[in-house]
């Protein structure tokens, strides 16, 4: 089943415009959704759950469409978008029980162990946490109701190396029955590489790719060669940097050509988006 489909989705701001964006997400899954700051991934999000109106397009969540059954789509997803940062003065536990009342299925048993988990003093107020520890009790509040579809925007911003870790291994879990789905943005590329089954890569507001992540690597290749290989090369090229010993670029597997007689590497998602926003950037 598709936990989530968006559809041309579009939205015009005055200097930024979000153009027909699309993808899917089958249950069981986790997406990353990469992109650049400014490149939209925060705006489709917002976009998707009716935060900011949208000029086109449909979202579907869990079989239903978003703009006709909203409030029963929000009763079973959750979503973050950085830290908790209202009733900064308020303590956590009387924050709860408001956000609790919102949620038919919320479950105490399994919001206590999230705030064991992640060490969490409901006595604290969010003003006394760190941007880490916020960012953990945002999404305790979006695990605590039986979420089936998570929708999290920078979820690991701001957390140590450590931290990310954990939380990736929760991400992986909360997944593990099937049933359940993770739509995340980040420019923590690294992140992605550990856990995530798909890409949907964004650009100035359009998507690049979206694809399973194996297949999003294994369609692009690094090479490397003499200045006088990059003449008959760069039509083919994404884009290219030359250096004192010749030049680097990255292409589409499906563009080499074993003549061409260059070292070949596997890219990172770093190294796509690199050299995209190279390309684009040459274009301006």
């Amino acid at each position: 089943m598709e936990s989530l489909v968006v559809e041309n989705l579009s939205k015009h701001y005055e200097k930024f415009t979000l153009q027909n964006v699309s993808f899917s997400l089958e249950s069981g899954y986790i997406m990353g959704f990469i992109g650049a700051n400014g490149a939209g991934k925060t705006t489709t999000l917002k976009s998707m759950l009716g935060l900011v109106h949208k000029n086109g397009g449909s979202v579907r969540m869990l079989g239903m469409d978003f703009d006709q059954h909203e409030l029963e789509i929000k009763q079973h997803i959750g979503f973050m978008f950085g830290g908790v940062d209202y009733y900064a003065k308020t303590k956590i536990r009387h924050i709860t029980s408001v956000v609790k009342r919102f949620y038919r299925d919320w479950d105490d048993t399994i919001y206590h162990q999230y705030m064991r988990r992640f060490a969490l003093d409901e006595d604290k107020r969010p003003a006394e946490l760190s941007n880490g520890m916020r960012i953990k009790y945002s999404l305790v509040l979006a695990l605590s109701h039986r979420a089936r579809l998570l929708l999290l925007d920078e979820p690991t911003s701001g957390l140590d190396p450590v931290a990310r870790d954990n939380l990736l291994e929760l991400f992986q879990e909360f997944i593990e029955d099937g049933e359940r789905s993770i739509l995340f943005s980040t420019h923590i590329t690294s992140d992605l590489e550990k856990c995530a089954d798909y890409i949907t890569y964004i650009q100035n507001g359009r998507i690049i790719e979206s694809a399973t992540k194996d297949d999003l690597l294994s369609s692009y290749r690094l090479v490397k060669g003499t200045a006088q290989q990059l003449a008959g090369l760069e039509p083919r090229l994404i884009a290219s940097k030359t250096h004192a010993y010749g030049f680097s670029g990255l292409i589409k597997t499906a563009e080499l050509n074993p003549i061409d007689a260059l070292e070949i590497e596997a890219p990172t998602l770093e190294d796509i988006m690199i050299y995209h926003a190279k390309k684009e950037g040459s274009n301006d």
